[in-house]
């Protein structure tokens, strides 16, 4: 009946989590679901309580720090002309020698192909493979 009592006690504990958000409830479920694997063993209760105790104050002060400083870091959202890299663009100037024009993210770039010996038409689809500088360097999928 032991290791019942803790899975039980685990999964309040984790569903009461979700209510509080401090991550203080979610290390005492994970310490409540370790004693409920070592209570199957068949361990006697003030060992269980031990379990409990130990492994509950390990996931505070090793789990938790790690796990609070990810979910309070700040979202960055990269703006910078790397972040264009994999989009799809239409070729506005034919690309060859080097030379030619993409339209993508709503703004007119020059461009040349992956392949300098390759050129590609006026209204063609690509991929943009990378930036250098204010150049798109893209290639036209098969």
């Amino acid at each position: 009946m032991g290791p019942l009592l803790w899975f039980i006690a685990a999964a309040l504990l984790a569903l009461l989590e979700l209510a509080v958000g401090e991550m203080t409830l979610l290390m005492l479920g994970a310490g409540a679901l370790t004693t409920a694997l070592v209570a199957l063993a068949g361990v006697p209760m003030w060992a269980e309580v031990a379990v409990f105790a130990a492994s509950s104050a390990l996931f505070w002060f090793f789990l938790r720090p790690p796990l609070r400083r990810r979910m309070e870091s700040p979202l960055v959202l990269d703006e910078s002309p790397r972040a264009l890299v994999g989009s799809g663009a239409e070729v506005v100037e034919e690309i060859s020698g080097g030379r030619g024009q993409v339209r993508f993210d709503g703004t007119v770039w020059s461009a040349r192909a992956l392949d300098p010996a390759e050129t590609i038409p006026a209204g063609s689809h690509v991929t943009v493979y990378d930036i250098d500088g204010p150049i798109a360097i893209v290639w036209k999928e098969p």
